[in-house]
């Protein structure tokens, strides 16, 4: 089997994938309604002022790296 058959056997939806995207928001929203975000920024805020803050910088970097730059439609 190939192409399209062979992709929805699989569960394999390609870019898209709805069923990720449905499962992020759901996790997104029960954590937000979790009241858990104020006590998760103030940890990240301590963790970039910490011993972690070298290595969070470098992940930072390697993520930018991929960046095919910003938005133009963004704005900030």
């Amino acid at each position: 089997m190939t192409g399209k058959a062979a992709n929805s056997m699989s569960g394999n939806q390609g870019e898209g994938n709805r069923a990720a995207a449905n499962a992020y928001n759901e996790a997104t929203e029960k954590f937000v309604k979790s009241g858990k975000v104020a006590e998760k920024a103030r940890d990240a805020a301590k963790a970039l002022d910490g011993k972690e803050k070298a290595e969070l910088q470098r992940a930072e970097a390697e993520g930018k790296s991929h960046s095919h730059g910003e938005d133009p439609a963004v704005e900030r």
